[in-house]
């Protein structure tokens, strides 16, 4: 890249770079990755403890995670630091009520309190995610969550509260952080059903609830949060066809349509798209439905789209063939990027570079998604997810050089400026994420943050706060807002 800040992209040369006035550069994190104090404060389990100490023997869990509950005056003071303008966490349902739908604890409620006003004295912004992977536990025990209707009146119950005692600080609020991922993932919806048919016939159910949750967490929102707005937060798919064989780009299209659009068309119109409807009628998986929610889902209307974006995908067509039936899953990978019979096959795209994680890195593919959204839906965009997971080594002399990182942000950041040059409404920024935090399935070995946290897996060493090179760099990017990359 020259002085001037153009170079050569997808053919055309590139404007330099360029950010609104207020635009919203922040960082992000989850309540269950950083806080630990898992049962302290009269917190209750949540399904993200649950499954982190099924793997305690082989990783870090929740209990510690990365300290923030006992530290987050520190760490308000480093994102004071970095220039933040807004942070973007979760708030854990199981600290607020501990057992999901029963009596408020007002310790949980006293720190969110505290830990919002600190954002606030800094000048930082708080953006709060109402349920991020941690549904408590209790409600898993009582209902088997959410596939009963009660966890729905729960999370109703919730959000309500919430709203009435954060509503005078916090503009922004996320409702469900990647729905849309999450129920790909059996542990994390608590689905143990052995046969599979039931397990997606429980997926659909537990799904279709989630959807209900939000319609009705916007709806109180809007009427309790004064000029308050409100979102999903959706893990985006982008994804390529691995030839230009019509199947292929079909296969292609359905990836993205099956794992990301129909539940942005969800959350936008209110009922299923077409082909996601045909498919749950084939497969004899249709939600069980209640009187009144389709004005519930067709009433209640998000204000903008948050966007977590790491990477792109290539598939082939994969047909139904085999003994294998139409929308059958089978995961050769991992839960999240599964094959579907009839549908589609992942492939490595043979154009990109991967992370140490086998996430493909493009670039080009968080233009694509943020054009896609914006140009179907006209509503607001921020991209509160985006990072590189990678084993950061600390040296010697205390310090962490993670150029990688800062390779990676900066094309990433230059792709969202191209979508604001493209014509995209996008009002913010926010990483994953400020600081190391416990990795569902990586622990500590696996790191994102711009702040690197000591200790390992099962040595809790000093916990200290190290700031990497990425945080000088992003701190230089803030300041000059985007014009330095």
């Amino acid at each position: 890249m020259s002085k001037k800040g153009t170079d050569e992209t997808a053919g055309s040369v590139r404007r330099p770079t360029l950010f609104p006035e207020h635009f919203l550069w922040g960082a992000s994190s989850s309540a269950f990755q950083i806080e630990g104090g898992w049962d302290e404060g009269k917190k209750g389990m949540t399904v993200a403890d649950y499954n982190s100490f099924r793997r305690s023997g082989i990783q870090a869990d929740t209990r510690t995670a990365s300290d923030f509950y006992h530290r987050w005056r520190e760490d308000i003071g480093l994102m004071k630091e970095l220039g933040l303008k807004m942070y973007r966490f979760s708030m854990s349902w199981a600290r607020i009520i501990p057992d999901g739908d029963g009596d408020v604890n007002q310790e949980g409620i006293r720190f969110y309190h505290q830990v919002i006003d600190c954002l606030l004295e800094q000048g930082i912004q708080p953006f709060v995610t109402l349920y991020h992977f941690d549904l408590p536990y209790a409600l898993v025990e009582k209902y088997n969550g959410w596939e009963s209707r009660e966890c729905v009146a729960a999370f109703e119950r919730y959000a309500g509260i919430v709203f009435r005692e954060f509503g005078d600080k916090v503009a922004y609020w996320q409702v469900h952080n990647e729905q849309n991922l999450m129920v790909r993932v059996d542990e994390r919806m608590n689905i143990k059903a052995g046969d599979a048919w039931e397990c997606d016939r429980l997926r659909a159910q537990m799904d279709y609830h989630m959807f209900l949750a939000h319609a009705l967490a916007v709806k109180a929102c809007h009427e309790l949060v004064p000029g308050g707005r409100i979102g999903p937060a959706v893990s985006s798919t982008c994804t390529y066809p691995l030839t230009n064989r019509p199947e292929d780009v079909w296969a292609a299209r359905m990836n993205d349509w099956f794992k990301t659009d129909y539940c942005l068309d969800m959350y936008y119109d209110g009922e299923y798209p077409g082909y996601y409807m045909r498919y749950l009628e084939e497969r004899g998986i249709v939600p069980k439905t209640g009187a009144g929610d389709r004005e519930i889902l067709m009433g209640a209307r998000m204000d903008y789209i948050a966007v977590n974006y790491y990477r792109t995908l290539c598939v082939s067509y994969l047909p139904a063939t085999g003994g294998h039936v139409l929308g059958e899953r089978s995961f050769p990978v991992n839960e999240v990027d599964f094959d579907q019979y009839g549908y589609f096959r992942h492939v490595k795209n043979e154009y990109l570079e991967t992370s140490a994680y086998g996430a493909q890195i493009d670039p080009m593919g968080l233009r694509t998604v943020l054009n896609l959204y914006y140009r179907r839906y006209r509503l607001p965009l921020i991209v509160t997810e985006n990072g590189l997971g990678a084993g950061d080594v600390l040296t010697e002399n205390g310090k962490v050089h993670d150029y990688y990182r800062i390779d990676y942000l900066r094309q990433h950041i230059e792709a969202c400026s191209q979508a604001i040059g493209d014509g995209v409404d996008l009002f913010g920024y926010s990483p994953w994420s400020f600081m190391d935090l416990l990795s569902s399935h990586q622990g500590f070995r696996k790191r994102y943050g711009f702040v690197y946290v000591n200790r390992d897996e099962h040595d809790l060493k000093d916990l200290a706060r190290i700031k990497k090179d990425s945080f000088y760099w992003y701190r230089r990017v803030i300041e000059t807002n985007g014009r330095e990359l």
